[in-house]
């Protein structure tokens, strides 16, 4: 099968709004250090906007591509499209409280050109007006036509005052290096060992903070407050004695269909626990099971962790077991032996608490991870479940 991409491919599009959203998560991340009251909002005005109580103050237009042989002549598309926005936000007086036009792009600004006249350094706004209004009255290009119409319907004065707001920055990190500038960011957060596995939680968390404003009917603007508190939180999480968890699996839900020929729900089934309790346990097992996969993958524990938790839950499980059985005795009728059975299962719902690490008090991971076990076998809830069980697969095996 061809791998190259067709010419109705997204793939650069989508590779652009993905550098847009990890920019807007690195310079947050800078300004948060003196401005912990700012918010930032994406694809509202501009790409990435920051504000203060309510008032942009930063308006940000963002510009990714693949290598760096792309330029800001004075002719540039780039350039054009992101001035003809800025002129309509000019005209609905969004820059008169004195919120910053900025151009990031990772493209290079040619010495002399109105771009580079427009950074920060060595700023000459006479001189990009001068070359701006020239292009835009001599060149014939059709696409930056309606640019070069709106910028020339604005008086000297206007076209004065837009480009003194306006702050060209060239040559930021291409998509492939902005992982390294995060990662500076962050670095005193947790071990420098875990600063990648650290940048995965926060980057996580802030793609589906930006999916939750794009998909509510008014602006949802992330708040610094936010993200210092997710900060705080990972930062907690990342420390020796505590694990993080993803988002995503916090309410994770599974068809528990899919799972009614696992051996942790037949055994459920075997203590006439209700499906709605089965697909509780169904969701249970799912989370722990792929949280614990991913920390495996993400070299946050071993497999020998894993192996060490996992009998002491099963020391806690045979302490429970144990008292059922010499509770009922061996005359006790079966429906006082579902009964006991399912007061033992009402201790894993309710009561287990044998956290993985000291500080990782998350429940499904001990509830999941006892589901597992009785996937194994290796705990049960009925005092005869593993005769049972045998019963069961040999009976599967014959029909089979």
């Amino acid at each position: 099968m061809n791998s190259t991409h067709s010419k109705y491919s997204a793939t650069a599009s989508l590779v652009g709004y993905l550098y847009q959203c990890r920019l807007a998560l690195l310079e947050t991340l800078k300004r948060l250090k003196t401005n912990p009251s700012l918010t930032v909002s994406i694809e509202t005005l501009d790409d990435v906007v920051f504000e203060n109580e309510g008032t942009p103050t930063e308006i940000i237009q963002v510009k990714h591509h693949i290598n760096r042989q792309a330029n800001l002549t004075d002719a540039s598309t780039d350039l054009w499209k992101t001035i003809r926005i800025w002129c309509d936000l000019q005209r609905d007086g969004i820059t008169q409280n004195g919120a910053v036009l900025c151009m990031m792009t990772t493209a290079t600004a040619p010495e002399g050109s109105a771009a580079d006249f427009l950074r920060a350094e060595k700023r000459n706004i006479t001189a990009a007006e001068r070359k701006l209004f020239q292009t835009a009255q001599t060149s014939v290009s059709q696409t930056n036509k309606e640019a070069y119409t709106s910028f020339l319907s604005l008086t000297p004065e206007l076209r004065l005052e837009l480009l003194e707001a306006i702050l060209i920055l060239d040559q930021c990190p291409l998509n492939e290096d902005i992982n390294q500038h995060l990662q500076k960011e962050i670095w005193t957060a947790c071990q420098r060992s875990r600063i990648e596995q650290f940048l995965i939680y926060l980057e996580g968390w802030w793609f589906k903070r930006i999916l939750k404003s794009l998909g509510a009917d008014h602006s949802l603007p992330i708040l610094g407050e936010e993200m210092d508190s997710r900060l705080d939180a990972l930062r907690e999480e990342f420390k020796s004695d505590a694990l993080p968890i993803h988002d995503d699996l916090v309410t994770a839900t599974v068809d528990h269909e899919l799972y009614q020929n696992y051996t942790f729900v037949h055994q459920l089934k075997m203590i006439e626990v209700g499906s709605r309790r089965i697909s509780f346990a169904v969701n249970n097992y799912y989370r722990a099971f792929e949280q614990r996969s991913r920390w495996m993958r993400e070299d946050l524990i071993l497999v020998g962790d894993i192996e060490d938790y996992e009998k002491r839950l099963v020391e806690e499980w045979e302490i429970h077991f144990e008292t059922m059985r010499e509770d009922l005795g061996g005359d006790a009728a079966e429906q006082e032996k579902i009964r006991a059975a399912r007061a033992i299962y009402d201790w894993i719902e309710k009561e287990a608490d044998t956290p993985i690490r000291p500080r990782c008090q998350v429940p499904f991971i001990t509830r999941g991870s006892y589901h597992i076990l009785s996937d194994k076998q290796e705990v049960g809830w009925h005092p005869e479940f593993r005769a049972r069980l045998e019963r069961l697969l040999e009976s599967k095996e014959a029909v089979e």
